[in-house]
């Protein structure tokens, strides 16, 4: 099933403050800390969790968590270790689904979560399949933003280009213009959002420069992965889910492809298609339409009591 939603303008004012936490992880080099925002009911043992893409962190969801949390969500959204406010892995070779489902697992521990609806875009879609493959695993529902099992080589050779290149910046106005052209597929159209956009990637060094607002060595895990397609339709056909996939796609996106969106709805669990016009790779999930496709999803299951 598909349907097509109309663009709209930009979001309100905030509706919820977060609360950031941070608990400490261990990979194969060390320990490192993991930052997330909560928002909402601090006591709910359900929660919606919302996992970023490769270059991005959990303020991505800034909007639509506090969207959620107004009508009662507990929601967590975590910076994946070397993005945002999050340490970086000793080991760069780490970088890699198995460290974050891990590290994802210890985060919903230390907030005593034991169930969630999950909202991953791209990465994070990858790393919440990789999570409802898993035998116990605590995913009652699962939206994927512009991902699927088939990943195009093509689209990974786009990718490798650009992650880990530094940026630069002497002021945030130069700042702003790169990412407008760096994230152009993302579909944004009001100054406001690209605003917010910028700000969220990048940050300032030690010299006042604005620079990528993540751990460059994320590409090393890149070099070579763009040789062929990555194709895990076996994992996707083995996924336990107790209802079919949201599946969000930007209508022009390069990732997932149109044709492969249209199998995941016939194959494994069989996810629901929604397509966003005008939009490639990926969603930002941050304007009004997509945040009530949201709010409308999470809403067709009844929110499990506070405390429960």
């Amino acid at each position: 099933m598909s349907y097509a939603l109309p663009q709209s303008g930009p979001i309100g004012e905030a509706g919820a403050a977060a609360r950031g936490r941070r608990v400490r992880c261990l990979g194969r080099g060390g320990h490192h800390l993991l930052h997330y925002d909560e928002y909402g009911p601090a006591d709910s043992a359900h929660a919606v969790v919302c996992v970023h893409g490769l270059t991005r962190n959990g303020r991505d969801f800034a909007r639509l968590a506090q969207a959620l949390a107004v009508e009662g969500w507990r929601v967590l959204c975590p910076d994946m270790a070397g993005r945002g406010r999050s340490e970086p892995l000793a080991t760069a070779a780490d970088y890699g689904p198995p460290q974050y489902m891990a590290d994802v697992t210890v985060m919903l521990a230390h907030a005593h979560v034991d169930s969630v609806d999950w909202i991953g875009t791209s990465m994070g879609g990858l790393i919440g399949m990789g999570l409802a493959a898993t035998p116990g695993h605590p995913i009652r529902r699962m939206a994927l933003n512009d991902v699927g099992p088939l990943v195009p080589k093509e689209a990974l050779r786009r990718i490798a280009d650009y992650v880990g290149v530094p940026w630069r910046f002497a002021s945030f106005e130069e700042g702003l213009a790169h990412v407008r052209a760096a994230y152009a597929p993302f579909g944004l159209t009001a100054e406001e959002d690209w605003r917010e956009l910028a700000e969220i990637s990048l940050k300032r060094d030690a010299d006042g420069f604005y620079t990528n607002n993540y751990d460059l060595r994320i590409a090393e895990p890149f070099e070579g992965l763009a040789e062929q397609d990555l194709d895990i339709w076996g994992l996707w056909d083995a996924l336990d889910l107790p209802a079919p996939p949201l599946l969000i796609r930007g209508a022009e996106s390069d990732l997932l492809l149109a044709e492969d969106a249209a199998r995941m709805t016939e194959r494994g669990p069989g996810a629901r298609l929604v397509e966003i016009p005008g939009v490639g790779h990926a969603p930002t999930l941050m304007t009004p339409d997509q945040i009530d496709l949201l709010r409308d999803w999470l809403a067709e299951t009844p929110r499990p009591r506070v405390g429960a």
